[in-house]
């Protein structure tokens, strides 16, 4: 396993294949009454989150926390960074403390990167989203979700998802998710379509692994899954699209749509789900509608990456037997 975890392109067919196994591992842990894990005990673990979020911010903890590490959370707003510290003193502090891992969210696509490769810090830095660029722990959870929902759960271990086929729609342009989703799908064998408005298309996709559709009623009937995403206006700085009517109209999936999916499809969206623009609540209640599954197996994935990057040289199951058997 490499010592950070900045890109999904970084990852080959075998390690993300090596990170969906062990997160089953991982899972079962939430099946029992301790949900604890000695894994990494003695590990300091820091979350150091420069951009708003809840769900990835939690989720780490979560998992930090169920792998028994010490956990420091960081949060921009209220600290020295508002004062104007820069990312390079923020690391040398936390240098200092002697730290494991950092986990780092941050609005500048590169700052990951350039964390792990600047030599300020000597610890495991993991990516939970920088900018528009990455999201890797985003798309190996949707990974996982899809192989568990249409392969499944002891079906899936070792297989990749191969002949899948995955439609990705909205609002390609800013989404960190759908970059990431498009680098680890193609790794896996999964055939990618980016279905969006032409001015929510980012230059230079044609480069992409994946085919390009503009009209979403021609791709749902042979779409094994269709993640929907969301219009990111806090990036937005120009009119994309007329309306939001007209894009729900054009992009947004409804009850109606949904029921030309194949019977064993599913709808993901990586959240916050924006009801009644990109999605409906007939179709994100529905059983179709994997979110809340996406949330819980976020936490398995993240204990799953926590575990290899600095406790792994003995497989996850000589954990968790050691564990059930106490």
């Amino acid at each position: 396993m490499m010592r950070h975890l900045i890109s999904a392109a970084d990852l080959s067919r075998d390690d993300a294949v090596h990170i969906l196994d062990t997160a089953e591992e991982m899972a079962r842990v939430a099946d029992r009454p301790i949900k604890k894990l000695p894994a990494l005990r003695g590990r300091t673990v820091v979350n150091l989150f420069f951009e708003d979020s809840t769900r990835t911010r939690i989720s780490f903890e979560a998992a930090e926390k169920r792998l028994s590490a010490d956990v420091i959370n960081f949060a921009a707003k209220g600290s020295s960074v508002s004062k104007g510290e820069s990312l390079k003193d923020t690391a040398q502090t936390l240098e200092a403390m002697g730290v494991d891992a950092v986990v780092i969210r941050h609005g500048a696509s590169g700052a990951p990167y350039r964390l792990a490769t600047s030599g300020w810090i000597d610890a495991a830095v993991i990516n939970a989203g920088d900018g528009t660029h990455q999201h890797p722990t985003q798309a190996l959870l949707d990974a996982f979700t899809m192989r568990r929902r249409l392969v499944g759960p002891d079906e899936g271990l070792g297989e990749d998802l191969a002949g899948k086929r995955v439609t990705l729609v909205g609002d390609v342009l800013h989404s960190r998710v759908a970059r990431s989703n498009v680098d680890l799908l193609h790794t896996l064998g999964a055939e990618v379509t980016l279905v969006a408005p032409p001015t929510l298309v980012p230059v230079g996709v044609e480069h992409w692994p994946c085919d390009i559709s503009y009209d979403l009623d021609r791709v749902l009937p042979k779409s094994d899954a269709v993640m929907m995403l969301r219009v990111q206006r806090e990036r937005m700085n120009a009119a994309f699209f007329p309306t939001e009517r007209e894009y729900s109209r054009r992009y947004g999936l409804d009850g109606e749509r949904m029921a030309k999916m194949p019977p064993h499809a599913i709808v993901m969206h990586p959240g916050p789900m924006v009801r009644g623009m990109e999605i409906t609540a007939e179709v994100a209640d529905s059983d179709r509608c994997t979110v809340v599954e996406q949330v819980a197996n976020g936490v398995s994935i993240r204990m799953a990456v926590l575990y290899l990057l600095l406790g792994g040289n003995e497989p996850a199951a000589s954990h968790t037997r050691t564990e059930e058997n106490k």
